[in-house]
C-alpha cells in the first residue's frame, strides 16, 4: 500500500536493500515494521544521476547544414548494477541524441564503467537531458564557429513539417511538430530583440550578461498499457482505480477532469484511488512522462465502455425503447426525460446489477508522443566572485493538448529549477578512496526560491496523433531543456572575456577560475 508520496523524480523507483530487509522482518515477526532513512543515509546510499564524460563532434556542409554527428560517452555505473543504469546512457539517450534536427548520419558509442561510488540511475529525464545537452551544446558551438545566428542556424537544420512523420537515428518516429513556429514564439516572448539593451545595462553595473538557448525534444517512456477500473459506490460517488502513482503531479485533479469531460460525472463526485495492490492488481506506474497520457487514454476507454454497457439499462429506467447518451446524460428521443450516468449507476446498485456497477479496461498506446520546446535563459555574472544569477527564464513548449494548464505550469517550473540546480549548483564529490565528501546540505548545494526568477511558460501546441487525447506529456520537459539553456547562457556571458569552453556545474569558484585563466580579470 503506497499512500501519498513526495517528489520522486525517478530516484524512488528502485528496489533499495532496505525494502527487502523490512519486508523480511515483517514476515518473520508477523507484525508491521517501520523504517525511516536519515538524510545522511539518503545522501550516501540513494542512487545518483548523470555521471558521464562525452566527446562529440558535428560535420557541417558549406551552407551550414549538419551532415553527421559523432558521440563517444563514458558513463559511471557506480559500484553495483541498478534498475535502469545501463539503459539510460545507451537506449534512452540515443532516442533524442539528434534532437529536432535532420541529421543524415549519426554514430554513437557508450562505455559503462564500474567505480567505487553509489549506483547511478534514473533522475528526472533519464537519458533525455544528457542527450539534449550534448546536441544543444554542439549546435551552439557550431553557430559560433560559423558566425551564424543561433536561432537561424537551428531553424536551418530543423526537421521540417513536411518531413513528418520522421524516423530518427534511434528508429523513433516523430509524429508531428512545428519546431520553427515554437522557436519564433519563444523569440517574441523572451524579448530577444531587447537583450542587447539589457546587456549594456548590466555592463554599466560591471556584470556580465548572457543569453542561452536550448531547443529540446523528448519521447515519453514506460509501459504502453494502462488499466482503469471505475466503480459506482454506495455513497453516491464513483471510485476510479488507476495504475499510476502520483508523487506531487496532481494526477487526482487531471484524472477527474478527464473522466468528467467524457462521462459528465460531476468532478466532486469522483474519488481517485491509487497505490493499493489489493484494489489495483495491475498498473504501469509513474515515470517517463507517461502517466496522464496512458492513464487518460485508459480512463476514456473505460468511460466509453460504461456508457455503452449502461445504454440498454438506461432505456429501461427511462421506460423508452432506445436511450441516447449526449452531454453527460441519457435521454429517450421524443421524451422529456433524462438520467445522468451517475444516476443510472446508482440505480444499477439499487437493482443489484453487479455487471454494471464495476468496469475495468486496459488500453494500449501503440506509438509514443514527443514533447518539445524552446528554453531561453538569461544570466548575470559577477566577474569578481564568479557568482551567477539566473535573471530571466522563458519557456515555450509544444506539449500537445493540456488537460490542466496550471498543473503543467507547475511541472515545468519544478523541472526547470532542477535543471538550474544541476547546471549551477549540484555536485556529488567522492575522494579517491570512495569517501563521500558531500554528505549533507552543508556541502551539497541546491537551488533556492530566493535565487530564482519567475519562470515564464507559454504553450504552442501541436496535438499528438499517437493518442486519442492529443497529449505529449510534460513531467520531465523542464529539466531536459534547462541544462543546455543555462550552460549556453553562461558561456555567452563569458565569451567576450575570452572563455571558450565550460563544464557543469558552473559554481562560482569554477566560473572565477575560467575568468582567471583568460587573464581578463586577474587577481591582484
Amino acid at each position: 500500500t503506497t499512500p501519498d508520496v513526495g517528489g520522486g523524480f525517478g530516484m524512488k523507483a528502485f528496489m533499495y536493500p532496505e525494502y527487502f530487509a523490512v519486508a523480511c522482518a515483517a514476515r518473520l515477526l508477523c507484525r508491521p515494521v517501520r523504517w525511516m532513512g536519515t538524510r545522511s543515509e539518503a545522501m550516501l546510499n540513494d542512487n545518483a544521476g548523470r555521471d558521464l564524460v562525452t566527446e562529440a563532434s558535428l560535420a557541417l556542409a558549406a551552407d551550414g547544414r549538419i551532415t553527421a554527428l559523432r558521440v563517444d560517452t563514458v558513463c559511471n555505473i557506480g559500484a553495483y548494477n541498478s534498475l535502469f543504469a545501463q539503459n539510460i546512457q545507451t537506449v534512452l539517450a540515443q532516442k533524442v541524441i539528434t534532437g529536432c534536427y535532420d541529421i543524415p548520419r549519426t554514430a554513437m558509442a557508450v562505455r559503462g564503467v564500474f567505480t567505487n561510488t553509489a549506483p547511478v540511475d534514473a533522475y528526472r529525464g533519464a537519458g533525455r537531458p544528457e542527450g539534449i545537452y550534448i546536441i544543444e551544446r554542439l549546435i551552439d558551438a557550431a553557430s559560433r564557429t560559423l558566425d551564424l545566428d543561433p536561432f537561424e542556424f537551428r531553424k536551418r537544420n530543423f526537421i521540417r513539417p513536411e518531413q513528418l512523420p520522421y524516423q530518427n537515428f534511434a528508429d523513433e518516429t516523430i509524429d508531428v511538430g512545428n519546431f520553427a513556429r515554437v522557436l519564433d514564439r519563444s523569440v517574441a516572448e523572451a524579448d530577444v530583440a531587447g537583450f542587447s539593451t539589457r546587456r549594456k545595462e548590466a555592463e554599466a553595473r560591471k556584470r556580465l550578461r548572457g543569453l542561452g538557448l536550448c531547443y529540446y525534444i523528448e519521447t515519453i517512456l514506460g509501459d504502453p498499457d494502462e488499466t482503469t477500473e471505475i466503480v459506482f459506490a454506495n455513497d453516491g460517488r464513483v471510485d476510479m482505480m488507476v495504475g499510476t502513482q502520483s508523487n506531487g503531479q496532481g494526477h487526482e485533479t487531471a484524472y477527474a477532469q478527464i473522466l468528467h469531460e467524457r462521462s459528465g460525472i460531476p468532478f466532486d463526485r469522483i474519488r481517485v484511488v491509487q497505490g493499493d495492490s489489493d484494489k489495483i492488481p495491475a498498473g504501469g506506474g509513474t515515470g517517463g512522462s507517461r502517466s496522464v497520457t496512458t492513464q487518460g487514454t485508459s480512463i476514456n476507454a473505460t468511460a466509453d465502455t460504461i456508457i455503452e454497457a449502461m445504454t440498454p439499462f438506461a432505456a429501461e429506467c427511462l421506460e423508452g425503447g432506445t436511450a441516447i447518451f449526449e452531454v453527460g446524460a441519457y435521454h429517450v428521443p421524443g421524451m422529456n426525460r433524462f438520467m445522468t450516468l451517475l444516476e443510472v449507476g446508482q440505480e444499477a446498485i439499487r437493482q443489484g446489477r453487479r455487471d454494471l456497477v464495476s468496469t475495468r479496461v486496459t488500453s494500449t498506446i501503440r506509438d509514443k508522443s514527443f514533447p518539445n520546446g524552446a528554453h531561453l535563459c538569461e544570466v548575470e555574472i559577477d566577474p569578481e566572485t564568479g557568482h551567477c544569477d539566473v535573471v530571466r527564464y522563458t519557456v515555450v513548449d509544444d506539449l500537445g493538448v493540456l488537460i490542466n494548464p496550471m498543473l503543467v505550469r507547475g511541472q515545468i517550473h519544478g523541472g526547470v529549477v532542477q535543471g538550474i540546480g544541476q547546471a549551477l549548483h549540484e555536485h556529488v564529490v567522492f575522494d579517491e578512496s570512495g569517501q563521500l565528501l558531500t554528505a549533507s546540505f552543508m556541502d551539497y548545494a541546491i537551488p533556492r526560491a530566493s535565487g530564482l526568477p519567475f519562470i515564464e511558460f507559454h504553450s504552442e501546441p501541436t496535438p499528438s496523433l499517437n493518442n486519442p487525447i492529443g497529449m505529449k506529456g510534460c513531467g520531465e520537459a523542464g529539466t531536459i531543456g534547462a541544462l543546455a539553456a543555462v550552460t549556453n547562457a553562461v558561456l555567452d556571458a563569458l565569451w567576450d572575456e575570452g572563455v571558450r569552453n565550460i563544464q557543469m556545474p558552473l559554481t562560482p569558484n569554477r566560473i572565477w577560475e575560467y575568468l582567471q585563466k583568460t587573464q581578463s580579470h586577474p587577481v591582484a
